[in-house]
């Protein structure tokens, strides 16, 4: 392939489109915090961003069935119509075969429930060969409306890939994959599949799933990430000044970046309690606590969390 010359990716005045994670907020006994939850579903639709819930910042792996169903109810009301997305979540093991009838009926509950899904890796899905991937996900496509793909690096998960770009390609020749999050956390990988998209299907979403690059909107990425539940009303502000041409833009970006910088360094999948810990420093959820079975952050964190939060409320004010 050809070297990809990024400067010429760049879109200034483009509108972007926003999936943000939500995160699921807990009680001091651990039980979920509904009212944190539904407020923070509300924040995020009001910002203008979409919601996606039961993805790995909602604990998507960790959650039980009824808890999932509950994220999915509530939401559904919550949006009233608006969009949102879901994570179709199918836990297996190294060496488990694919099992369509569970991403199946996983899919069907998300729409049911007025959503579109978000299909996530498993071992049995990743495990076959390039031809049996793409097959699989053309015959989950064929029994829905619209689907999200989904490539994640091991570093977030170890039933996690990352695909090349002719099953990338294929995966855009399917009408009902309106896109696909983008989670390698390179630059390059994610400028080559801009590329291809902008030659082969222009209206295809490339869902920038960097939260180290954040800019990546900049070249033509939209964007799900879990670094936008901490502050979607700074996202959203941050995404208007792109398409007006706002040159504070910049200026919000770093902030934005500094701290996904911070909360993403390793171990990474405790970037969910730096969430937590962010969003309670904000008042906007009853506590800091993770879900059990999550990684944790240390309570050093606190004051360069609050220096961030200051900084912020006076750019948002």
């Amino acid at each position: 392939m050809s070297p990809i010359d990024p400067f010429s990716l760049i879109t200034p005045g483009r509108k972007i489109h926003g999936i943000s994670a939500i995160l699921l907020p807990l009680k001091a006994d651990d039980s979920v915090d509904w009212v944190g939850f539904d407020n923070h579903v509300h924040r995020t639709l009001d910002a203008g961003l979409s919601p996606a819930v039961n993805m790995d910042t909602g604990y998507g792996h960790l959650i039980d069935e009824a808890t999932r169903v509950e994220v999915l109810g509530r939401t559904q009301e919550i949006a009233a119509g608006r969009k949102y997305v879901a994570g179709a979540f199918v836990k297996d093991d190294p060496g488990s075969p694919y099992d369509a009838d569970a991403y199946r009926t996983s899919m069907d509950q998300i729409q049911q429930h007025a959503g579109v899904p978000v299909i996530f890796q498993s071992y049995g899905l990743i495990g076959g060969s390039e031809d049996q991937i793409v097959q699989a996900y053309q015959s989950l496509g064929a029994n829905c409306d619209a689907f999200y793909a989904f490539e994640l690096s091991p570093i977030f998960a170890p039933f996690g890939q990352v695909y090349s770009l002719e099953v990338y390609s294929q995966l855009m020749e399917i009408q009902s994959c309106v896109g696909a999050k983008h989670s390698s956390l390179n630059r390059m990988l994610e400028w080559q599949r801009l590329d291809l998209r902008n030659r082969q299907r222009p209206d295809f979403q490339v869902c920038t799933g960097n939260d180290l690059a954040i800019d990546m909107v900049m070249y033509g990425s939209d964007y799900l990430l879990g670094l936008s539940t901490f502050a979607p009303d700074a996202f959203a502000r941050r995404d208007a000044m792109w398409e007006s041409g706002d040159p504070k833009f910049f200026e919000l970006n770093d902030l934005l970046q500094y701290l996904g910088t911070f909360a993403f360094r390793p171990d990474v999948p405790a970037y969910k309690h730096s969430a937590a810990m962010f969003l309670h420093l904000r008042g906007q959820i009853e506590t800091n606590r993770t879900y059990p079975g999550s990684p944790c952050r240390p309570d050093s964190d606190l004051p360069i969390l609050q220096n961030i939060v200051d900084d912020l409320e006076k750019r948002l004010a």
